[in-house]
């Protein structure tokens, strides 16, 4: 479960950019999370509810914002979507087919590579 060690990462990184701030409390921490890392929600919902306790993330809501792959083909400009593969009703995973859906050829990844953190709602001694 790779996802508890990237959840871990982003605990430590978020908290570590807090201690700056004069934060009394953290509402949530948004995540942008690309199609293609197959990063589970459900497992990150998971380890970040561990690994949030004990510290200013304790109760904290973790939103998860999903970014679809996007593919640029420089032979035909085709700019969008890419295809997928099916597979079947009980893989729980989409697989993009990193051709252009349009001729076939080499595409640039666009979108659908992240994983960082978008934005935190928190609360500062100041308010």
């Amino acid at each position: 479960m790779h996802e508890a060690s990237v959840v871990a990462n982003i605990v430590d990184a978020v908290i570590e950019e807090l201690k700056k701030y004069d934060v009394k409390k953290v509402n949530s921490v948004t995540l942008k999370i690309g199609d293609l890392t197959q990063l589970g929600t459900e497992q990150m919902e998971f380890a970040y509810e561990i690994l949030s306790s004990g510290n200013i993330l304790e109760g904290s809501k973790l939103i998860i914002e999903a970014e679809p792959v996007v593919l640029k083909c420089p032979k035909c400009g085709y700019q969008g979507p890419a295809k997928t593969l099916d597979t079947g009703e009980y893989s729980g995973h989409q697989v993009p087919i990193l051709s252009c859906p349009d001729c076939g050829g080499e595409v640039e990844i666009i979108e659908g590579q992240s994983c960082c953190v978008k934005c935190m709602d928190i609360e500062t001694g100041d308010e």
